[in-house]
């Protein structure tokens, strides 16, 4: 791999613990600020009073390597590796695993999207994380790109805005709720003006795992077989998004939009589109657009839709079908799945036997195209 340019399309930061305090308006909301709080010798996020995040696991990259036993979701900041939080230090650790650029995601800041049910606080949670990421990303712009955490309910103009801004700021994406509340699903007219804005303004969508909103689903919900069991299949909720946003004809009226559907893995994706292809042709009664110029379902995946996949060879032997310049790789670095610090001997391994031109786009080519790494 070593003559490809090599990104990933999902990396992460660990927030310090000043992140919040220090950016929101403590007169206003008080102890209702993300903070981390030492419980039983661990340091733990409380949100609105509420648990919301813990900085074990995802800050043990390379742990799994060599003492997987030890992976814990409990842990201190100070054992944090500091390429988590530092910009230098972070990019010193992509030089290490032969990387040359990566889109930044939070950690504690995914499990917000439903944690915190309060739309005013959440919108001040995330003006303050992104103003904090793009002061990290800035001091190496063509190799750190962020994701905009954004909310998108109540007014929709909030959430535009917020993208706009953001944008402005150089994160040229954003992250939405991979599933929104149950009765603002994607499909709603609701969202018309902030498709519109995202296109016009060229700024990805990303549904990243793990950011629906507040739901009655059990497994999203603590640690135990119900919340296994929703982690085994949780694509299910960005393929719920995904029909939502295609058959309502969001990718039609807005041909230039970008989604990329983050952290799914990719092996399911094949039966996916197969699906939406048929329920198009043998569904009709049911459907709410009829596409113009013979389009169907899967036309719309292949022109506007990316994936980002971690470990998932079998997705790969069917790239054919998936679209092989719909494909990017993602490290995960720093989490305990990260691939990190071998993530140039785990490509090689999950890339076996694919064409050279092929293996290039799939490991750093869409990825600088979708994102704009210079």
């Amino acid at each position: 791999m070593s003559k490809y340019t090599v990104i990933s399309s999902d990396s992460h930061v660990v927030e310090p613990p000043d992140l919040w305090t220090e950016r929101m308006d403590r007169a206003k909301f008080g102890d209702r600020i993300p903070k981390l709080v030492e419980v039983d010798g661990s340091d733990t996020w409380y949100t609105d009073n509420v648990k919301s995040g813990q900085v074990g696991a995802v800050a043990q990259a390379g742990l799994r390597f060599e003492r997987p036993e030890e992976i814990l979701q409990e842990g201190k900041f100070d054992d944090v590796r500091p390429g988590g939080y530092i910009p230098s230090e972070h990019v010193k650790d992509m030089d290490i695993d032969g990387v040359y650029g990566g889109l930044v995601y939070p950690s504690a800041g995914l499990a917000l999207y439903e944690k915190v049910q309060d739309s005013e606080l959440t919108h001040a949670i995330f003006s303050a994380y992104n103003d904090w990421l793009a002061e990290f990303c800035s001091p190496f712009p063509r190799r750190l790109k962020g994701a905009a955490m954004i909310l998108l309910e109540d007014d929709i103009n909030v959430g535009i805005n917020e993208m706009l801004r953001c944008a402005r700021m150089g994160l040229n994406s954003s992250m939405i709720s991979s599933y929104p509340r149950a009765e603002l699903t994607y499909d709603r007219p609701f969202y018309e003006p902030f498709w519109a804005a995202a296109e016009e303004n060229n700024v990805t969508l990303n549904l990243h795992v793990t950011t629906n909103r507040p739901t009655s689903d059990p497994g999203a919900r603590g640690h135990d077989t119900g919340w296994t069991a929703s982690w085994v299949q949780h694509d299910y909720w960005v393929r719920m998004s995904l029909c939502h946003i295609i058959f309502s004809g969001v990718l039609e009226r807005y041909p230039r939009l970008k989604i990329a559907n983050v952290e799914h893995e990719i092996a399911w994706l094949p039966f996916f589109i197969h699906r939406i292809d048929v329920a198009y042709r043998e569904k009709q009664q049911s459907l709410a657009t009829k596409f113009a110029n013979s389009a169907i379902p899967s036309d719309f995946m292949r022109n506007n839709v990316f994936h980002s996949f971690q470990e998932d060879a079998l997705g790969i032997e069917f790239r054919d079908y998936i679209g092989v310049e719909n494909l990017m790789w993602g490290s995960d670095y720093p989490h305990s799945e990260s691939t990190f610090p071998k993530s140039r001997e785990i490509l090689e391994e999950i890339l076996t036997g694919v064409p050279e031109n092929e293996k290039a786009l799939i490991a750093g080519g869409n990825a600088t195209k979708v994102y704009e790494f210079g």
